[in-house]
Parts: structure tokens; C-alpha cells; sequence
């Protein structure tokens, strides 16, 4: 297990917690919640009251009481008025809750957002794009889902059972509200019992949901390199095997709720026939009025057709609180990193950058950096070279404080990194990363990501400095072109000099290159070096570096292998030594020769 790894939340997360979570989100709307409740009960006073009248119309109009023809035009009248009422007070429980509803929906969506970019390096290497995206998609439309349910179908139904309930136990004998609480009981145990035993269908189905979506975003991220080897078949087997196993959970789970239906048909079906027939009974010993066997007839179809839904709604229900549950999951990652309570502001005045006996590793028995010591003094430009995998790129990642140190510390100005806010740390720094992502968006969007609000002037002279202004402008949209989806319509020294730029208007008082000119020709690379070093004159620069003949004119060059430090000094003194790094400039110096000699081969 990895040092510093993630917290990992409780597999137990039950629903009552999830509904829990959402009360935060809940309690800034609470005076809409609550007219909108009491609207909802207005609503269903009004269409519980309406059977009523309609008793006494029947009852009027029984030819058997002499019925006048002014009291039944005026109970008619009542029962147009209830069913109107009842409809105005649902609408405005609607209208009411409608802000309710979304603005959760998007509270939670920019929580869940800002919450992933809180999160660590660490988490976001070893995620799943794919899955997350859709988890988090399912997530925030499942809030908007268990909202509508209970507000619009839980509740009210439970509302209406209870009012027509004290009803029958008021006006009737004991065993109708005896037969109709019975049937309510039944159903809800039933529905609840197989509903719990379905669920783990809709897991394995959510599972593999996620699961072929990652491999689709994956192999579709991955396009050229699926083409370079042609393995679009194995791409589709693989992503059939997930679907397939997606079909058989989604086949099971309409199976299951299809004999979930007909338990529920059965039941709500016994209770009415039994209470009709206490009520046809009633009426024939003349101990109840026809009127009390519409009332009752209408009861218990306004009851149970609601509640026949209601079972339908409680499944669902169920389905948005487990699709919920991985959303709120994520939701209790701990980030990795975070600032300390009295963290202050990083003030950077001279821009001195050091390292004082800095340890780190990823994993607990892997060293990746061992007893690393230097300083980068104010407008110093400072070199770090060495082969693959000997911890170059992670001294840069450390200076932005993606991780923290195991041991020692880093010191900018005397302010330990550790010990100021994130945001401020990483507003002094600029990078130019090896491996250079874009936006989806235009040329301009790009360059001015590093400085949102930018006037087109400004990014112009950036593209300028960094040598691709003219590119651009050949572009037909020009600076409104399109780059793709992570720059793929740009090739990869273009990227480079787009991150260049973007370098170059942040403006920072300390820059880092981090093999900034590695997808660059020869021509392109020796144009990027002039600026690079006309942007670092006024600036701390640490160049991570693979090209040797791009860091000649380096104020101190740090040669590293295995973690640690084992040669220092200039250019030149180096290559008195005659150690590691004159064994690499040797190598590189001859690799240039064959090159060049192909070059010329070809161009004969």
C-alpha cells in the first residue's frame, strides 16, 4: 500500500445517509420547501374532500330521500371547486419546488466538481475517467430523481392514505381502516422485501456501466495507438464482454420487478375486493347509503392507483439512493494534500528556490529521491539531468506541492511550501511540462488559460515570444481555431509552444521547464531556446532537461541517478570531470553526427 494513500470510505454507506448528505443542500431553499409541503397538503385535503361531496351529491340524488335540485347544483358546484383548488395548489407545489430541485441539482454538480480538483495527483493518476464521469453523471441526475420522488409521489401518497384513513375510521366501521391499513402495511413490506433483493442486479448493473464506459472513453483516448497496432477487435470483445455482463444483471432486474408488479397487483386488488364487499354489504343491511359505496369505491381507487406507482417510484427510488451512493463515495475521498490551518500567503520576493535534504517515494518501498539538496538563487537558471526514472519530473511536481516531502523541505524565499496556501504557491510558478494537454477549445482560449481575462494583444505577444504567432496566423480561424480534444489537431512541437506562451503571459517569477523543447526540431528548438532564455534573464529557472545542448548555458547543472545527486557545477566543469555527465554529452554529441550525416545523405 502506497504511502499517503487516499482515504477510502465505508463500504456501508446506507441510504439514510445518502438522504442525510442532502439536507445542506436542501436547507437554503427551506422557505420553499416549506410552502411548498403545505401546498401539497392543501392539494390532497382537496382531493381527499372531493369523494366527500361527491357522497352527498349521490346521496341528493337518491330518489328514495325526496332530493331537492338547489343541494346537489351546490355540491356539484363544491366538487368543481375542490378539483380546481386541488390542481392550483399542485401546481404551485411544482412551481414552488422547481428551484428547489435544480438548484440542488447544481450545487451538488459544482460541489462534486470542485471536490475532484481538490483531490491529489496521486488519485487523479490512478483513476478511471470513464467511470468517474459517468458515476458523477448518474450522481447529481439521481439527486434530481429522489427530490421528484418524494416530493411529487412519496409524500403526497403517504399524505392521502392517512387523510383517507382517519376518514373510514371516523365515519365507518373499524374494519375498513383495519382492512385498508392492512393492505397499505402488506404492500410496502412486499415491495420493500423484493426491492432489497433486486438491488444487487442494479449494482452489477451500474458496475458494469461504469466499466464498459471507461474502456470505450479509454480506447477512444487512445485512438491512433488502438490503429498503430489494430486491435479494434480486441477493443469490441473487450467492451462487448463488459456489456454483456451489463445485459444479463438489466434482463434479471426486469424480470424481477416484473414479479414484483404482479405481487403488488395481487395485493392492492384482495384489499379493494374485500372492502367493496363490506361496503355492497353495508349497504344492502342498510347500515351504509349508496353514496357511502361511491365514497368508498373512490377511495380506494384515489388510494391505490398512487400506490400502485408508488411501488414502481420506491424501486427507482431505490436505483437513484445506490446510484447516489458511488457519487457521495467520491465525495469522501480525502484529498491528500491540503493546506494547514494558519497557512499564509506565499510572498515572493527574490525567488530563491531551495531543496534541504528532500526524501520522497511514491510507494513505501520504492526511494524515489534520496537526500536531495541544492539552491536556486534569484534570476539563477538551474539545470537537473539524468536518465529516465532518475526522479527529475518529481522535483518539479514536489516544487508545486503536488505531494508532500517524506522527509526535509522546500524553501522559496525561506517560506517552507509546506506551510502557505496552494493557490498562492502556485500563482509564483510557471511550467512548460514535457507532456503538453490542451483544452477542447480555441488557440487563444489555450494560450490565455494562464491568464483569464486577457486582451488578444497580450496572448499575440506571448505567441510571438514563443515563436508560433505565425503558425496562427495561417490557421484559417487563426486564433478562434479549434486545437481538439487534448490538442491532437496541433502537432506535438506546436503543443509545446503553445504551453510556451502560455508560460510566457502567467509572467511568474519562477519558471520551470520540464524538457520544454522535447517535441521540437532541431530549427524550431534552437528559436524556442533564444526566447526561453530571454524570459528566464529576470527570472528563477529550474530546467528539467534531456537535450544537454539546450542547458549549456546553465548557472549550475545537477546530474542525478538513482534518486540522489552525483554530480554538480557548470557546463564545463562537468565535462572536466569526465564523469556521468560528459558520458551523456558524448553520447548525445554522437547521436547528433548520425543525424546529421542521414540528413545529408537524403538531401543528396
Amino acid at each position: 500500500m502506497y504511502r499517503g494513500q487516499t482515504h477510502l470510505p465505508s463500504k456501508n454507506r446506507n441510504d439514510l445517509n445518502s438522504i442525510r448528505s442532502l439536507f445542506p443542500f436542501l436547507l437554503q431553499y427551506r422557505g420553499r420547501v416549506i410552502i411548498a409541503l403545505l401546498a401539497l397538503i392543501a392539494a390532497k385535503v382537496a382531493m381527499v374532500g372531493a369523494p366527500v361531496i361527491f357522497k352527498g351529491v349521490i346521496d341528493a340524488l337518491d330518489a328514495t330521500k325526496n332530493p331537492s335540485v338547489f343541494l346537489p347544483v351546490a355540491l356539484l358546484l363544491a366538487y368543481g371547486a375542490l378539483k380546481i383548488v386541488s390542481s392550483l395548489f399542485n401546481e404551485i407545489r411544482d412551481a414552488l419546488f422547481a428551484r428547489v430541485r435544480h438548484g440542488s441539482v447544481r450545487q451538488m454538480s459544482t460541489n462534486v466538481v470542485e471536490h475532484m480538483h481538490k483531490l491529489s495527483l496521486r488519485f487523479h493518476l490512478d483513476r478511471k475517467t470513464g467511470g468517474i464521469t459517468r458515476d458523477l453523471d448518474r450522481g447529481t441526475h439521481s439527486v434530481s430523481s429522489l427530490l421528484n420522488y418524494l416530493v411529487f409521489s412519496i409524500i403526497p401518497t403517504l399524505v392521502e392514505v392517512t387523510l383517507i384513513a382517519v376518514i373510514l375510521l371516523a365515519n365507518y366501521n373499524i374494519w375498513f381502516a383495519i382492512v385498508t391499513f392492512g393492505t397499505v402495511i402488506l404492500y410496502i413490506i412486499t415491495t420493500m422485501i423484493i426491492t432489497e433483493w433486486r438491488m444487487k442486479f442494479r449494482v452489477t448493473m451500474n458496475k458494469m456501466d461504469s466499466a464498459a464506459n471507461s474502456q470505450s472513453v479509454d480506447a477512444l483516448l487512445n485512438y491512433e495507438t488502438v490503429k498503430y497496432f489494430g486491435n479494434e477487435s480486441l477493443e469490441l470483445r473487450r467492451y462487448d464482454e463488459t456489456m454483456h455482463k451489463w445485459e444479463d444483471a438489466a434482463v434479471k432486474s426486469q424480470t424481477s420487478l416484473s414479479a414484483l408488479n404482479v405481487g403488488q397487483s395481487a395485493i392492492i386488488a384482495v384489499g379493494v375486493t374485500i372492502i367493496m364487499v363490506m361496503a355492497a354489504n353495508g349497504v344492502v343491511n342498510g347500515t351504509m347509503t349508496l353514496g357511502d359505496l361511491v365514497l368508498v369505491n373512490a377511495f380506494m381507487i384515489q388510494m391505490f392507483i398512487p400506490l400502485n406507482f408508488l411501488g414502481i417510484v420506491y424501486s427507482q427510488l431505490k436505483h437513484a439512493l445506490s446510484d447516489m451512493d458511488r457519487m457521495f463515495k467520491l465525495l469522501e475521498e480525502k484529498p491528500e494534500i491540503i493546506d494547514k490551518p494558519d497557512a499564509k500567503e506565499l510572498q515572493v520576493t527574490k525567488a530563491v528556490v531551495e531543496f534541504d535534504q528532500v526524501n520522497f517515494s511514491y510507494n513505501a518501498d520504492r526511494a524515489i529521491l534520496k537526500n536531495i539538496s541544492f539552491t536556486i538563487n534569484s534570476g539563477e537558471k538551474v539545470a537537473v539531468v539524468g536518465g529516465s526514472g532518475a526522479g527529475k519530473s518529481t522535483i518539479a511536481r514536489l516544487l508545486f506541492r503536488f505531494y508532500d516531502v517524506d522527509n526535509g523541505s522546500i524553501l522559496i524565499d525561506q517560506q517552507n511550501t509546506a506551510t502557505v496556501t496552494q493557490a498562492s504557491l502556485r500563482r509564483a510558478i510557471g511550467i512548460v511540462p514535457q507532456d503538453t494537454i490542451l483544452f477542447n477549445d480555441t488557440v487563444f482560449y489555450n494560450i490565455a488559460y494562464a491568464k483569464p481575462g486577457a486582451e488578444l494583444d497580450e496572448v499575440i505577444d506571448a505567441a510571438k515570444t514563443a515563436n508560433i504567432h505565425d503558425f496562427i496566423e495561417s490557421l484559417p480561424e487563426k486564433y478562434n481555431t479549434l486545437v481538439g480534444e487534448r490538442g491532437l489537431k496541433l502537432s506535438g512541437g506546436e503543443k509545446q509552444r503553445v504551453a510556451i506562451a502560455r508560460a510566457i503571459l502567467k509572467n511568474p517569477m519562477i519558471l520551470v521547464f520540464d524538457e520544454a523543447t522535447s517535441s521540437l526540431d532541431s530549427q524550431s528548438e534552437q528559436s524556442i531556446l533564444v526566447a526561453l532564455k530571454a524570459m528566464a534573464v529576470h527570472h528563477t529557472t529550474l530546467v528539467i532537461a534531456h537535450r544537454l545542448s539546450t542547458i549549456i548555458d546553465a548557472n549550475k547543472i545537477l546530474v542525478m541517478d538513482k534518486g540522489e545527486i552525483c554530480e554538480s557545477g557548470t557546463h564545463n566543469e562537468l565535462l572536466k570531470l569526465g564523469k556521468h555527465y560528459a558520458h551523456m554529452w558524448r553520447l548525445q554529441q554522437e547521436e547528433k553526427k548520425v543525424i546529421s550525416e542521414k540528413q545529408k545523405l537524403q538531401s543528396l
